[in-house]
This record gives C-alpha cells, sequence and structure tokens, in this order.
C-alpha cells in the first residue's frame, strides 16, 4: 500500500473545486457528502427547475420501488449497479437483501469519494454479498470481467443504470454500451434505467444543462421518451413503460397521478 512518504504516492483529486452530480444529487436529497461547487451548481439548477429536488426523491423512490419488484415477483436476486452515487437511505442492497438476504450486488463508481464512502458504508447482509468496483461505464467489458467474479451470469442479473447513462452524451456510444452490458446477461435479466429528461421542464431543463457544464460538470445530454424506449430494444417493457419516475407503479390511491418530474424511468426483462 502507498503511503504519503512513497515517491510513487499520489494525492487523489477529489475535484472538490468543480460540481459532481453524484454529490450535486446528495445535496438535492438533504446529505452532507456534498462542496460549495456542488451546492452552487445544485442552486443554479433548482432555480431554473424549482421541482428538482421532487425529482432526485422520485429517482430515490423509484429504485425502491423497482427493485422490491425485481425482488419479490420476479425472483432476481443479482444486481449489477452501475453509478452507484453517494450511498443514502435505502441503496440497491439493502432493498434487495431486506427481501431476500441472498442477494449478490456489485457496485460499480468511478469517482474517488463516491467508492470511499461505498466501502465503508455498504455492508452487505451476512447470506448474501456486496462488492464495489472502480470503473467507468464507457468500460463495459471491464466491468462484466470484474462483476463475474462476483454475479453467476448464467443466472439473471439486473443491469441498474440510475443517472448514469445522460452522461454518454452520445446515442450510437450509449446504445452500444447498453447492449454490450444486455448481451452479457441471460434470459429472465432486466435493465432498469432512469435518465434526465426535458419533456417536462422544456428549456429550462437545457439551459440548466449548459450551465452545469460551464461550472465544470461532466458533459450531461437531455433525452425524450422515444430515445429512452430505443434503450430497450429487443426486451421487453415492463409496464407502465417510459414514464415519470412518479409515476412508475406509484404507491397512490386509484385515480392519483402523482406529478411529472424531470428524471423518467424504465425496466425491461431480457426474454
Amino acid at each position: 500500500m502507498s503511503t504519503m512518504s512513497d515517491p510513487e504516492w499520489q494525492p487523489i483529486d477529489l475535484g472538490v473545486d468543480r460540481p459532481h452530480s453524484a454529490r450535486i444529487w446528495n445535496y438535492w436529497l438533504g446529505g452532507k457528502d456534498n462542496y460549495a461547487a456542488d451546492r452552487d451548481a445544485g442552486d443554479m439548477v433548482a432555480q431554473l427547475i424549482p421541482g428538482i429536488t421532487d425529482s432526485a426523491r422520485a429517482d430515490r423512490a423509484f429504485l425502491g420501488r423497482c427493485v422490491r419488484h425485481l425482488v419479490a415477483d420476479l425472483g432476481i436476486r443479482q444486481f449489477l449497479d452501475i453509478g452507484t452515487g453517494l450511498p443514502t437511505a435505502d441503496n440497491t442492497h439493502e432493498v434487495a437483501q431486506r427481501l431476500a438476504p441472498e442477494s449478490r450486488i456489485v457496485y460499480v463508481d468511478n469517482d474517488p469519494l463516491v467508492l470511499a464512502h461505498a466501502r465503508a458504508l455498504l455492508v452487505s447482509s451476512p447470506q448474501g454479498t456486496t462488492r464495489y468496483i472502480d470503473a467507468d461505464l464507457r468500460e463495459p467489458a471491464r466491468i462484466l470481467e470484474s462483476a463475474r467474479e462476483t454475479l453467476d451470469f448464467s443466472r439473471p442479473v439486473a443491469i441498474m443504470l440510475l443517472g448514469i447513462l445522460h452522461h454518454i452524451v452520445d446515442d450510437d456510444e450509449a446504445y452500444r454500451i447498453v447492449r454490450q452490458l444486455i448481451d452479457a446477461v441471460p434470459p429472465g435479466s432486466c435493465m432498469v434505467l432512469a435518465h434526465a429528461t426535458a419533456e417536462v421542464h422544456g428549456e429550462a431543463m437545457h439551459e440548466a444543462m449548459r450551465r452545469f457544464m460551464e461550472m465544470g460538470g461532466t458533459p450531461i445530454v437531455a433525452r425524450d421518451r422515444h430515445r429512452l424506449a430505443g434503450f430497450f430494444d429487443g426486451l421487453e417493457l415492463l409496464e407502465p413503460g417510459v414514464v415519470s419516475c412518479s409515476r412508475w407503479r406509484p404507491e397512490t390511491g386509484p385515480g392519483e397521478a402523482p406529478a411529472e418530474v424531470s428524471q423518467f424511468c424504465a425496466a425491461g426483462i431480457k426474454r
């Protein structure tokens, strides 16, 4: 292990002087793992899109509802969660292992702060397994190779891409990455997607993204319902299809439609 006295030791750049989407998300959710640059960017987006914190909460609630459905109703026990984000309440492994303690979860992220928190806080149940991989979504082959050390790719795997694919701004590259991940898993597997969209707030979302990038944030793109549906070509979309995160199987009374948020989502099964 390298130490500060080791000539090969290099300090880790946490990028605290520029906004990071995972830390902004943490800020919107009321967390403390963020810096001034993140809060400035988060406030800027909130001024343009007043309901953005509702979007963050809806995204998190969607994760819980979807994982519960996959575990309880579809029998899935393995999850590849790419773009982990900073740990908060009810992470993927907590939701899955609460219902099926033997569940196996592999988290993937390439931000050193996220990984530091993940290793410290994302602790598996004794019966299951939780592992963390330091990798970029643009390296699907590397992710799959490492994930195979923990997950059994002869059995169904849920690929979780929540709030990460919109950082792959080139459509062809994004579709290619998704296809490589789906091709690697067997029938019965599932892909879950949550993605920024401008369908709800229009030009305000595009302007927020432009300003975020001008502040040094990671490139990001909004995609509409049609482009998001393209990621599920060859999969069986679960009802209700591509919708606002707030409207994916909401836990509300009949006839009550939650307000749309600027994060759309979907889940699809490989048959």
